[in-house]
């Protein structure tokens, strides 16, 4: 029985680690940032390298921080910006880009409570969303990476139908490629909010369409756009679906079909995390917290349907957050709970990712590529 269990245990090692066998075609070092929870060990930002076979490296603390639960990246790639979630006043802190090391410029309000979200734009614009007071926030960095005052607020209204969604709970914001749309996603009123960015005012204006529901408790929270289409893809937390928005003649946003991220015969409880799409438009990734597994899809580009294509284990619980390598070989899954990332071969062909190495971080919640 003992030998038995050793197998099992060396089988179940192989299972999370596989050899490469294609041509990579990365750079031989690339660097990435970590965003994490420093309730449990965690001292801020940490900064790793991912080598041109899969390995991965932490290189050490970069930033020591409070709660730095999601990172950006200016389009220079000179300034990182990091909420920290916290409460009753989150804030967003910009560093600039030196070595190994991040050094702090400037900090700023979010506008709410547990930011858990920010985006920059080419711009310097910056959208915060506010998880605890169902804000959006708007703010301003200049070339130096010094942040202007809080701008504008959006405070979302209204609510859903289950336990969580009594209020609202911003998740996150985004910048619709070449325009000026900016889209909120509000798990807690259940719903995609639209407004505008003025440059003059400076604020997040009106629309036409103000707000789009999603499927009655299915609990909105990130969102990918395709990258050739008018379409994007939400992934909802509380009922495990993706569903597509497209785009009509009009201009106005209309919701799709939904297609689940857990197998049928799964009866325990999960909750969605993120959501990615290559830059082909092929393939699509999401997280599931619980199932502990990230799920591929084929993404349709004649018609809104998704193919299912598999589930991979992420080798550890609780996957959070997850990127892409800059050119789309690997893969890279934050586990939360089980205090390690993961690094997967990404066969663009099919879409399968295998896993192939894992490193030791304190809470890990969010990874951005240099």
């Amino acid at each position: 029985m003992k030998y038995l269990i050793i197998l099992i245990s060396v089988l179940a090692l192989f299972s999370c680690r596989n050899s490469l066998d294609e041509d990579t075609s990365e750079e031989s070092a690339i660097p990435f940032y970590i965003g994490t929870y420093t309730e449990s060990g965690s001292q801020g930002i940490y900064k790793g390298v991912l080598d041109n076979e899969g390995r991965i490296e932490l290189k050490g603390l970069a930033a020591e921080t409070e709660n730095p639960s999601f990172l950006a990246l200016d389009t220079r790639g000179e300034f990182l910006l990091a909420v920290n979630e916290n409460s009753p006043e989150g804030t967003v802190e910009s560093y600039r880009v030196k070595g190994d090391s991040l050094v702090m410029v400037d900090r700023s309000s979010s506008g709410g409570a547990h930011p858990c979200f920010v985006t920059v734009n080419e711009e310097g614009w910056i959208l915060t969303a506010n998880y605890s007071s169902g804000t959006v926030g708007l703010i301003n960095m200049d070339s130096t990476g010094e942040l202007g005052e809080l701008l504008d607020v959006q405070q979302h209204t209204g609510r859903g139908t289950t336990e969580r969604q009594r209020g609202p709970h911003a998740h996150s914001a985004w910048f619709v490629p070449a325009s000026k749309m900016v889209i909120s996603v509000d798990l807690g009123t259940n719903e995609l909010w639209f407004s505008e960015l003025d440059t003059i005012h400076m604020n997040l204006a009106s629309v036409e369409q103000p707000r789009l529901s999603m499927d009655p408790g299915a609990g909105p929270r990130h969102l990918a756009f395709h990258p050739e289409l008018n379409w994007l893809y939400v992934i909802n937390e509380l009922n495990s679906t993706v569903t597509l928005v497209k785009k009509n003649k009009d201009g106005l946003y209309e919701k799709g079909q939904s297609f689940t991220t857990l197998p049928d015969d799964y009866d325990r409880d999960n909750y969605c995390a993120d959501i990615h799409i290559s830059s082909d438009g092929n393939f699509i990734y999401a997280s599931n917290r619980g199932h502990n597994s990230i799920v591929i899809f084929k993404a349709g580009q004649e018609n809104d349907t998704l193919k299912f294509i598999g589930y991979r284990n992420t080798c550890g619980d609780w996957p959070r957050n997850f990127a892409f390598s800059p050119g789309e070989n690997y893969l890279l899954v934050a586990n939360q709970y089980s205090d390690n990332i993961i690094s997967f071969k990404r066969d663009k062909h099919t879409g399968l990712i295998e896993a192939v190495d894992t490193i030791s971080v304190p809470s890990p919640v969010c990874i951005l590529f240099r």
